[in-house]
């Protein structure tokens, strides 16, 4: 019988690989996105079908969003915000300290 690897294993092998923090960066970012969009949807008290109205969306569309599963463009993140009252702010961060 084989010894089991822990989550916290895999995930460091996993990230240790050429490319993949990266990847698990950007799912971590629409994830994050997705997760804002439904919280601000069910703060306003809107069904994803109201907000897919608003944002000139279909609902499964909006659904894909904040499950994280699309990779949004600037214009559907402006939409969106509208859509949901909100001021859309795009902003680029230093990766590291300036040293």
């Amino acid at each position: 019988m084989s010894e089991r690897t822990s989550w916290a294993q895999k995930r460091s092998e996993i990230l240790g690989r050429p490319g993949a923090g990266a990847a698990y960066d950007a799912a971590q970012l629409r994830f994050e996105l997705g997760a804002a969009v439904r919280s601000r949807r069910e703060e306003l008290g809107l069904t994803q079908s109201e907000l897919a109205d608003r944002a000139g969306m279909r609902q499964p569309a909006v659904a894909r969003f904040e499950a994280g599963g699309t990779t949004p463009t600037i214009p559907v993140l402006e939409r969106l915000a509208d859509a949901l009252e909100l001021h859309l702010r795009v902003e680029f961060e230093p990766t590291r300290a300036a040293g």
